[in-house]
């Protein structure tokens, strides 16, 4: 190798080096989280002035981080790290719906503690509501950063532009996948191995709904794939298991995949 290629990485290297790791930008997300739901972190405050000013070191850590990753070069960081912040009660009211939901909707669930302390798909939809505040505020790769984090611990990819309503539930939730233009209504059940996307992958739809809409009240069972951007799942259906789906199905609907199985008796084998 020549030194022309040393010095190109060298100065690769350069660039990027005051940029957080993603590790640590993930752990930044998590102490927001663990600040929302102590029951998560175990952290405990002597007084509310004490829980205010580490919101504002979470605040000032979000800066440096847009300020390294260069997020915002047309605006003030420092006012869309203001402005991430005026969210958290919206955030926090969100995040309680997601809880009720996947408490009332799991039998095995015994508790709230549990949901927070216990169920990935909690830790996936925290993370997901976070980015998703962020790319509202037109933060590049953080957003991206925190769901990725949340992607390789729980294996549920949700893309942080997804826009998904009040109590969501997600049961399992292993293999789950939700496309960047999909919308999802609220009181919504995903099971695990679902997948809500496009129909194709072509570079030139990039700014188009390529993804479902799922509407209120809508049950999608475990292995079901859901394609396109005109694909609307009306609401208080049911998707039964392993079906796939690249056209609308009106509210109210009941779909199933059906699937032919043979049980033999041990003296019908054919030895």
């Amino acid at each position: 190798m020549d030194a022309e290629f040393y010095q190109h990485i060298f100065n690769k290297q350069r660039d990027i080096e005051a940029v957080p790791s993603n590790k640590q930008m993930a752990e930044w997300g998590l102490q927001v989280i663990g600040l929302l739901y102590p029951e998560h972190s175990r952290q405990a405050f002597t007084s509310v002035n004490e829980l205010r000013n580490e919101f504002d070191k979470l605040e000032d850590e979000l800066c440096e981080i847009l300020d390294a990753t260069q997020a915002c070069r047309d605006c003030n960081n420092d006012q869309v790290a203001r402005n991430f912040f005026t969210l958290i009660p919206e955030l926090y009211r969100l995040l309680n719906t997601d809880i009720q939901a996947i408490f009332r909707g799991d039998p095995a669930a015994r508790s709230e503690f549990e949901v927070v302390r216990a169920y990935p798909g909690f830790y996936a939809i925290c993370y997901y509501r976070l980015a998703h505040c962020l790319y509202q505020l037109n933060v590049p790769l953080l957003p991206r950063i925190l769901t990725e984090h949340a992607h390789s611990t729980t294996g549920i990819d949700i893309h942080p532009a997804a826009v998904i309503g009040e109590y969501f539930h997600i049961d399992h939730g292993t293999g789950i996948v939700i496309g960047e233009s999909c919308t999802i209504g609220k009181d919504v059940k995903l099971y695990q191995g679902v997948t809500l996307g496009a129909l194709s992958v072509s570079k030139t739809m990039a700014n188009t709904k390529r993804h479902p809409t799922v509407e209120d009240g809508v049950v999608i069972y475990s292995g079901a794939t859901i394609l396109g951007g005109e694909t609307v799942i009306g609401a208080n259906s049911i998707i039964g298991g392993n079906v796939w789906l690249t056209k609308s199905v009106d509210p109210d609907s009941r779909v199933y995949h059906t699937a032919e199985i043979k049980v033999l008796k041990k003296e019908d084998f054919n030895l």
